[in-house]
């Protein structure tokens, strides 16, 4: 196992999965500590890195694109004092850190995890439930519902509309910037049929940030919120999840009305079959239900 132990955190690899815990240290952002231990697969894993420095040297953790629901919410904004997969060395541990890249490339050689982008979350999110008053307003999330609350601050025509509860369903994506210079950073979501070209400060659908401390931590409800929204890289169903399931079933038993019959029944169209089968279910397109029930269709043919 490689380990390294640091004021700003301590990192762990024992060859399935690096645990990322922040320090307890003053200068450790809210955000981090408020995420606490990460524990990140090495599938997830696109690359590690280290680099040395005058006053300190920082590890580098690169995931593979859309792995992780907080990196896809926040869009690669989330500055270095809060970037959990950063982790500043002390100069008298340069040598500790690149043993522990050493360690995790070679394991990433050995398991020959690809760098390429992923159709899945490969990490949970954080956890439920979560809420976060910042800027405007509060926001909070259950894992069905989104609380948007407004405080002194907001401006009265948002104010006046009151509290805004948004279903999960209704949620077509999140995103979180951070105010940079003189433009105000923001929570916004996008819900489906409304246009989402209103500025924050008056969109009831978005927390307004002015760039102080605890603005890093709406990033836990955008988060929170895109792990339970479909990934937008996985495949898509054209006709919805059930339809293609219905279709997968009744494709894969005989004698169904107004099916058919298959041009190939031999054994191994029988076993094309089921490997597609299995796809449609890792991807998503099929239940559990219907992946058995499919499966047990086509083994009864064979």
């Amino acid at each position: 196992m490689a380990e390294i132990l640091q004021k700003d955190g301590t990192w762990t690899f024992d060859g399935d999965v690096l645990r990322l815990t922040p320090g307890r240290d003053r200068a450790v952002s809210l955000l981090r500590q408020a995420l606490g231990e990460l524990t990140v697969p090495l599938r997830a894993l696109a690359g590690i890195s280290f680099e040395q420095g005058k006053k300190a040297g920082r590890l580098r953790l690169r995931l593979r694109d859309g792995a992780d629901p907080l990196l896809l919410a926040t869009g690669g904004r989330l500055t270095e004092p809060h970037d959990p997969y950063q982790l500043l060395v002390e100069p008298g541990r340069y040598g500790v850190a690149e043993y522990f890249v050493d360690e995790v490339r070679s394991a990433l050689l050995l398991e020959q995890v690809s760098p390429d982008p992923v159709t899945e979350y490969l990490l949970p999110g954080p956890a439920l439930p979560v809420s976060v008053s910042a800027g405007d307003g509060t926001a909070g999330f259950d894992g069905e519902q989104i609380r948007l609350e407004w405080n002194w601050k907001t401006e009265d025509s948002k104010a006046a509309g009151g509290p805004r509860t948004l279903a999960l369903a209704d949620i077509t994506a999140v995103e979180w910037w951070p105010a940079v210079g003189l433009e105000n950073g923001c929570l916004r979501f996008s819900v489906r049929g409304v246009s989402a070209t209103t500025p924050p400060k008056y969109d009831p659908h978005a927390v307004e940030l002015w760039g102080f401390k605890k603005d890093p931590l709406m990033a836990l409800v955008a988060a929170a919120v895109q792990a339970r929204l479909p990934h937008p890289a996985a495949p898509a169903a054209p006709q919805g999840r059930g339809e293609a399931g219905r279709r997968a079933v009744e494709a894969a038993g005989p004698g169904v009305p107004g099916q058919r019959a298959p041009v190939e029944d031999d054994h191994d169209a029988l076993l094309r079959r089921l490997r597609e089968l299995g796809e449609l279910h890792r991807a998503g397109v099929l239940t559990e239900e219907e992946f058995t029930l499919a499966k047990q269709a086509v083994l009864k043919r064979m």
